[in-house]
């Protein structure tokens, strides 16, 4: 590739792979930046085949994107770590990376240090960082209204989406909530033809196994497999001899006995990792006992936390009876919703836990319905975690304008590489302002002056009347969580990208190797 620009070739050569690795982040960012804010349009992806996935979400979008440049897909994990930690802000961190990554190459072709420019930036992240954290106004308590405004926000302002997320919230309570492996995106799903609702239980993505089978039960008692429900195996050659035989029917009988123990000791509900036989579903539709098979392993695990239900694998069955009367869960009801094709768990007597079910009218809308609900329900729960920030990208200008102040107490080059934070710390709010139709430049501006004349950090603007705005009194706040590790993430990758001085092709390592390496450091051009 060649880069035409003011630049002499010369030039053109020895910035190639900083050049080329800006323009494919540069592309990433530029494909989701017009999906953030208020105002905000959605991005339509098409596959091979034809099938189309219409959204708003940055990291669906770029989950979905085809990329094959390498710095590329580098911002796209990056993305993919940001909403693993904290479940939102995905757009934010991509945009202000690709500003970031911008304005460093663009300091290193005036000539600032590679180094001087990476320690300015790591130095500006690490503070803006801290800066943003020292501007988080704590969450009152579970009841606070600014956790509905957080979820409406994240929610892309659907009503009844932050209700749901916000009913959810007060019925888990805050202990469960500030839990480091618990995640409340966890419990959203989303189908076509469901009622918006919000239960204590869980649902069960499965059918029963035979349609005989009651479709309810009270007065649950539950008992998770997590194996096959059937005899044990034997080899084909064995049961080719008296012995094997046998032995198989003793096995056969053995496995009666064991299924004749859950029976007797009232087992209603049994959830079963791989299949069922047909002997075992046969006495268990007798029995008038609810079966479910091939049940994932995250659903095994979250009905046995529900109903206090220890996980067996088949050979527990030969435990004596009361030894697997411990592995029996409980809960009060169980029943299947036919419409929906599912089985719901209620008032299980483990841990209590919540379900968001979330209604879409088709089917084309489900996937995005249930993107919304996640994102809005990991807001909310990184705002009871951390705290919340004004948002609409008034706190990162006001982050960036106090990063302006120590700029000047930073001797050296480094200063250079504070100034691609401060750019990218601004980028979120100009863009905003534009996907709402208005001048970025000149309401940025108007934002940076108002901030440094009136003395606040929650002046941005008002994205229905371009009119400047005091964002809390909006209701318009954002996590803290969210904001530092949108700032982390953007800091990670351009430091990791404004490293690489060469892009070298390696060598085939496998049967067809084709030669020693070569430089291709114009490989780049960002193939979507």
């Amino acid at each position: 590739m060649s880069f035409k620009n003011n630049n002499s070739q010369e030039i053109d050569e020895k910035f190639a792979a900083f050049l080329t690795n800006s323009n494919a982040i540069r592309a990433v960012s530029s494909a989701v930046e017009g999906t953030i804010g208020p105002k905000g349009l959605d991005i339509m992806l098409v596959d091979r085949f034809g099938e189309v996935t219409i959204t708003n979400d940055g990291v669906t979008i770029l989950k979905l994107m085809d990329i094959n440049h390498p710095a590329a897909r580098m911002l796209i994990n990056i993305a993919k770590a940001q909403q693993e930690e904290v479940g939102d802000g995905t757009t934010t961190a991509t945009i202000m990376a690709g500003t970031m990554v911008s304005e460093g190459v663009n300091q290193i072709i005036r000539g600032v240090p590679v180094a001087r420019v990476i320690e300015g930036i790591k130095y500006g992240v690490r503070r803006a960082q801290e800066i943003l954290q020292s501007k988080s106004i704590p969450v009152k308590s579970i009841g606070d209204p600014a956790l509905k405004n957080i979820a409406f926000i994240a929610g892309r302002e659907h009503e009844d989406i932050a209700e749901l997320v916000t009913q959810a919230a007060k019925l888990i309570g805050e202990e469960k909530l500030k839990e480091k492996n618990f995640k409340l995106r966890d419990i959203v799903m989303a189908r076509e033809g469901a009622e918006n609702e919000v239960f204590l239980g869980i649902i069960v993505d499965k059918e029963k196994v035979n349609k005989q089978m009651p479709g309810e039960i009270n007065d649950v008692r539950v008992m998770v497999i997590d194996d096959a429900l059937e005899p044990e195996q034997i080899e084909e050659e064995a049961l080719g001899t008296e012995a094997g035989f046998a032995r198989y029917l003793a096995l056969k009988e053995e496995f009666k006995q064991n299924l004749k123990k859950l029976i007797d000791l009232k087992v209603n509900l049994i959830l079963v990792g791989k299949g069922i036989c047909d002997e075992a579903e046969e006495m268990l539709t007798d029995a008038g006992v609810l079966a479910l098979e091939r049940v994932s392993t995250r659903d095994l695990e979250k009905v046995a936390e529900h109903t206090g239900a220890r996980i067996m694998k088949r050979m527990g069955l030969k435990k004596p009876v009361e030894e697997i009367r411990n592995y029996i869960g409980a809960a009060e009801r169980a029943y299947e919703d036919e419409k929906l094709e599912h089985i719901r768990i209620e008032g299980g007597k483990g841990k209590p836990m919540a379900t968001i079910l979330v209604g879409a009218a088709t089917a084309e809308i489900v996937g995005e319905r249930e993107r919304i609900a996640k994102d809005a329900a990991s807001s909310l729960q990184a705002a009871v975690k951390g705290g919340v920030v004004p948002g609409g990208g008034a706190v990162e200008v006001a982050v960036a304008r106090e990063l302006e102040r120590e700029r000047e107490k930073i001797k050296g080059m480094a200063s250079y590489g504070i100034d691609c934070v401060i750019a990218a710390l601004k980028r979120p709010l100009a863009q905003i302002v534009y996907n709402a139709g208005f001048n970025p430049l000149e309401k940025l501006e108007e934002v940076i002056y108002t901030q440094a004349e009136k003395g606040s950090d929650v002046i941005g603007i008002n994205c229905d009347t371009g009119e400047l705005a005091d964002m809390v009194q909006l209701g318009v706040i954002d996590p803290t969580l969210v904001k530092t590790h949108a700032v982390k993430a953007a800091g990670e990758i351009a430091q990791a990208i404004l490293r690489i001085d060469t892009i070298i092709k390696k060598r085939d390592e496998g049967p067809a190797a084709k030669g020693p390496s070569e430089s291709v450091a114009g490989m780049g051009e960002v193939d979507f």
